[in-house]
């Protein structure tokens, strides 16, 4: 069939284009929840099946209105200015730093699967805004996340993060389901 033919050359051309990878390029979401080191495994096996590089990012949820008010209560008008820049850099990089160490317990033996990954990054904001920013700046090709935060509901068939990004990723979104703790029954 020569419409089928085209098309299997437009296909296999446009994969040599790539390097022959479809995925170059992988985001992976953690919430550095009880579920995280599972899902890494995931990001890890991927990463290392497509040959690809591999991203982290870890949202941190911006300070709320009731900590904010004690901090003003607390802190004079300069104080609380200098903790905004230089705290909030300082606290960033040693969550990141936490994260690799995370990662470096986790993987053990392994550490190989350490070089995998390029860079680590903790953002504040919104999560699923936070990914999907992430996600168009670094050019990747996949994201991958636990289908649901630690903590969560499971009675819902999708968290809020991953409801957003399934919804709002312009790449695919590879889902980690957080069942392990139901039986069969329950399905």
């Amino acid at each position: 069939d020569l419409s089928m033919a085209l098309l299997s050359s437009d296909w296999a051309r446009q994969l040599g284009s790539q390097g022959g990878r479809m995925i170059r390029s992988i985001l992976y979401a953690t919430d550095l929840g009880l579920y995280a080191p599972y899902i890494l495994q995931h990001a890890l096996a991927l990463t290392r099946s497509f040959n690809a590089s591999l991203y982290v990012v870890h949202a941190v949820e911006p300070m709320g209105l009731f900590a904010e008010s004690v901090l003003q209560t607390y802190l004079d008008e300069e104080r609380l200015k200098e903790l905004r820049t230089k705290g909030l850099s300082t606290v960033m990089a040693s969550i990141e730093q936490r994260v690799l160490e995370g990662f470096r317990d986790e993987i053990g033996e392994a550490l190989h699967d350490l070089d995998l990954v390029k860079a680590v990054r903790v953002v504040q904001g919104d999560p699923p805004l936070v990914i999907l920013d992430e996600a168009q700046q670094l050019g990747v090709d996949l994201l991958v996340l636990g289908s649901h935060s630690h903590g969560t509901d499971m009675d819902i068939p999708l968290g809020r993060t991953a409801s957003r990004l399934v919804q709002l990723s312009e790449v695919p979104v590879y889902l980690v389901p957080m069942l392990q703790h139901r039986s069969r029954g329950e399905l």
